[in-house]
């Protein structure tokens, strides 16, 4: 099948299930999903999640699930959330993803609003969060858990594998619901992270996927990059977010890929080790955090390494920014070598396969993603939103402006209003959200999803992301600026790990900062201090180091981004404590409830 025709299949594809099916039937007995357990990693194939997907649909039939259920699935990333997803709506019900970081009246709220009829839970350790939500939402009539758990009063219980094999007992009627499945039908209720309130919950079509997947497809085919069958994707962002869902999960499908679930944050560079990736989606956080700790062990190895690092970060800006034509001749010899000293090493610590490292589900910034393109790591910041199934366009690989997210992918179209707002229409745009026409039609309105970006297309085509609506920054002299930016530049000093900007209305900038774990341990370490936050907080001596890496951030902002006062967070901000969302972004509304007196203070201050 030639690239062209592959690449048609998109367009008659009319459902997730009917991808997976035909993808599993042509690809059999090879492996599919890997995860990593006590006899180390462990493969299921195309076939063995065929059977899987096949007879826990009809499990769930058994349970009484019919065509429009709802279904929560709260669990970590693993074959078991796979099987569980493609089940789901092979029985034509909805999936419901729902993080694993929810709280108990998070739950309720999910469980309530998207009126579930059934929910799927993995350990017993989540199922203590879910089964008192359980309890309080009458449309829920029983939780499958994977893990065994103690049934309490009042919520009934089913074992996952005992309704899979109710389900492998039952008629083998699962290729006639998914044929009778429309294109427009829907798949999902993806619940937004909540950066600024309550989830809504946005109803996804799996036309608006496929489409997706389709787009991802043309990118990756264009540039000569995409092997049919042979691609390898480490996973590492909760499948509950729409990013990694489609991207990650349905995507790879789409193409016969191979899955590898990572293990954790800490353990992710020896997962690249051994799955070898050949792309990997993740959110600018994930690149900051290899940035710092790449920037750190350089400066503690010190001598020729160190030298040599620098000196190819230096001549690979340049080359990005400038043209190879900008290096000379002795500039493009001495980059070639570096190529071999450096840049091969780096290759390896990255699995030695990969082609595409793509950022999405916030602003990457331009000097982080700099950094990585100058290693020669192909870096590809991609733009889109829950609403829009996510992805609107992304950087094509061989054409990479780092500094903008990319022209529109096929079949999407992208205007901008009078505004200068990012307005978004195509199959890709949501069926509205969940019970709630208001918000819908304050979104969505004539076809076209409305952003709350604020952005341009330049002469290229690219779309380039200046401002988000809801998080401006309106000074007292009513100057606006993007908080966002000025984080990214904090954080870029490896003493800061987090940043959350603030000055609405106010005259001047102010920051809370959360300093870099490492930096805590070493600095403490050398002033005879204990390594702990909510000591070193009001520490002359320690706010005096903090001050010197926001006063070099400042020598990269403008007089007007300038961060006069800052105040040092007792506490990281983190999914566990609600600051973070699960996909890793501020959630600005709690950090300020949490910090509200200290940040008032930083305007008390003279």
């Amino acid at each position: 099948m030639t690239a062209g025709e592959y690449g048609a299949q998109y367009q008659h594809w009319r459902t997730l299930p009917q991808v997976f099916f035909e993808k599993a039937a042509a690809r059999g007995d090879r492996p599919m999903l890997w995860s990593a357990g006590a006899n180390g990693w462990q493969s299921l194939s195309w076939r063995q999640m065929a059977d899987r997907v096949s007879a826990l649909s009809r499990g769930l039939r058994g349970l009484g699930l019919e065509a429009g259920d709802r279904v929560a699935l709260i669990a970590e990333n693993s074959p078991n959330w796979v099987v569980a997803d493609l089940a789901i709506m092979s029985a034509g019900g909805y999936a419901v993803p729902v993080y694993t970081t929810n709280t108990i009246d998070d739950h309720v709220h999910i469980l309530t609003d998207s009126g579930a009829k059934l929910a799927i839970v993995s350990t017993a350790e989540l199922a203590d969060r879910l089964l008192p939500a359980a309890g309080q939402v009458a449309t829920l009539e029983a939780v499958i858990c994977i893990e065994p758990v103690a049934a309490p009063a009042g919520v009934a219980i089913h074992d996952w594998q005992t309704v899979i094999d109710s389900g492998a007992a039952a008629p083998d009627d699962v290729a006639e619901i998914v044929a009778a499945a429309r294109r427009t039908d829907t798949a999902c209720l993806i619940y937004t992270s909540g950066t600024g309130g309550r989830p809504k919950g946005v109803m996804l079509s799996h036309g608006a996927i496929i489409t997706n997947c389709m787009g991802a497809y043309h990118l990756f085919d264009e540039s000569g990059l995409l092997e049919v069958d042979a691609e390898v994707f480490l996973s590492f962002l909760p499948l509950s977010h729409s990013y990694e869902h489609t991207a990650g999960l349905h995507f790879p499908i789409s193409i016969g890929a191979e899955i590898y679930y990572a293990e954790s944050v800490d353990r992710l560079s020896a997962n690249m080790a051994t799955a070898h990736p050949t792309i990997m989606t993740a959110v600018p956080r994930l690149y900051e955090m290899m940035h710092q700790r790449i920037t750190i062990g350089v400066a503690r190895k010190g001598g020729l390494s160190a030298k040599l690092f620098n000196r190819t970060i230096a001549r690979g800006r340049q080359r990005y920014e400038h043209g190879a034509a900008s290096l000379g001749l002795h500039g493009r010899l001495e980059d070639k070598l570096l190529d071999r000293l450096v840049r091969a090493k780096v290759a390896g610590r990255f699995g030695g396969r990969l082609k595409a490292f793509v950022s999405g589900g916030a602003p990457l910034n331009t000097d982080i993603g700099t950094f990585f393109l100058a290693l020669g790591v192909r870096l590809l910041q991609g733009y889109g939103q829950t609403e829009t199934a996510p992805v609107v366009s992304c950087n094509p690989p061989h054409d990479i402006r780092i500094h903008t997210v990319g022209p529109p992918l096929r079949d999407v179209e992208v205007k901008i209003a009078e505004d200068g707002e990012i307005l978004v229409r195509g199959e890709l745009t949501m069926q509205g959200y969940w019970n709630n026409p208001e918000a819908t039609a304050e979104v969505l309105r004539a076809g076209w999803i409305h952003t709350g970006d604020i952005g341009l297309i330049d002469d290229h085509g690219y779309i380039r992301i200046t401002d988000r609506k809801k998080d401006i920054i309106v000074n007292s002299a009513g100057d606006t600026l993007s908080p966002q930016r000025i984080e990214g530049m904090l954080t870029l000093e490896p003493e800061l790990t987090q940043a959350m900007v603030i000055g609405d209305q106010r005259p001047s900038l102010a920051a809370l900062l959360v300093p870099d774990e490492e930096f805590v341990k070493s600095w403490a370490n050398e002033n005879g201090k204990t390594p702990d936050l909510a000591t070193l907080c009001d520490d002359d001596a320690f706010r005096a180091a903090i001050a010197l890496a926001v006063d070099r951030a400042n020598e990269r902002l403008s007089s007007i981004e300038h961060i006069r006062r800052f105040a040092i967070a007792s506490t990281a901000f983190t999914t566990e404590n609600a600051m973070m969302t699960p996909s890793l972004k501020i959630r600005r509304h709690v950090i300020s409830e949490h910090f509200a007196q200290t940040l008032e203070r930083l305007y008390q201050r003279g």
